[in-house]
């Protein structure tokens, strides 16, 4: 078991993984840039780079395409089992990244729920829900899974397990539909017309679900810029993934966060335990 674990030390600090997080680590990169497995890039980052300061734990967070634009989601895998306060950091961190990176001001903020009503979900919906009410951003309630692509809210708060699940799901439901479509239509003569003079209207709805489209998912709340790309991802995805993160260096979003989270580090407090 013990040389077990050292074989497994000596080959994760030979992964590219590891020495791309290293040179961010000490400043010889500005960020990085990973189509690599997630859960490793993942505990890999928190390791050798460390939470950001004033943040308990890292989210990650996704651009998902709706039917009024884009809504940043989160957290969609790194924290299975958060508590309030850890929520409440993934909102405002989502909020700096909207304000400052995509330009969205006073984005509105929605967290993920089985109803719209306050006393709708488990015991750490209800929480949060009080805490974001309280504060000073343009919270607008729960939302239920079925509207998260429906574009009402500009960032989706919720737990990592809910999150992934709600990624997944839509994913797959996306290539049954596409798969249904393609089939339906070749059927006849007609369908295969109608496809014709549909063709450029399809194209487009295909590029805005094309996870290329943003580059990949934010690991926010680590010290340092870590992007995760899809494992399938094109040089289209890894172009834009790399244009990210240059808004991210050049808007010094890392810092702000961490100087809006030590404001309001009296209000956490009063959570720690919750």
């Amino acid at each position: 078991m013990r040389e077990h674990f050292f074989s497994y030390w000596r080959k994760r600090e030979q992964t590219s993984i590891k020495k791309a997080l290293d040179l961010v680590q000490q400043d010889k990169a500005q960020a990085m840039v990973s189509a690599g497995n997630t859960g490793a890039v993942m505990a890999l980052a928190k390791t050798v780079l460390g939470p950001l300061k004033n943040i308990d734990r890292p989210a990650l967070a996704l651009m998902i395409p709706t039917l009024k634009g884009n809504s940043l989601l989160m957290d969609v895998g790194a924290n299975v089992d958060p508590k309030p306060k850890n929520l409440v950091q993934f909102a405002l961190m989502g909020k700096m990244y909207l304000e400052f990176v995509q330009g969205i001001k006073n984005p509105r903020i929605a967290l993920m729920s089985i109803g719209e009503e306050e006393v709708k979900g488990n015991e750490l919906i209800k929480s949060t829900h009080a805490i974001l009410k309280s504060m000073d951003i343009n919270f607008i309630g729960n939302i239920e899974g079925r509207d998260a692509y429906i574009g009402e809210a500009d960032l989706i708060v919720t737990d990592g397990f809910t999150g992934n699940v709600t990624l997944k799901v839509a994913e797959g439901v996306v290539d049954v539909m596409l798969s249904m479509l393609k089939r339906e239509i070749m059927t006849n003569l007609l369908s295969k017309v109608g496809f014709f003079f549909l063709r450029s209207s399809l194209k487009r709805i295909k590029k805005k679900m094309d996870y290329a489209e943003y580059g990949g998912a934010l690991l926010l709340g680590v010290d340092g810029i870590v992007i995760i790309g899809h494992g399938r991802s094109n040089a289209r995805a890894i172009k834009n993934a790399i244009h990210l993160s240059r808004k991210f260096i050049e808007e010094n979003v890392l810092a702000k966060i961490s100087e809006e989270m030590g404001s309001i580090q009296g209000v956490l407090k009063e959570i720690k335990n919750v």
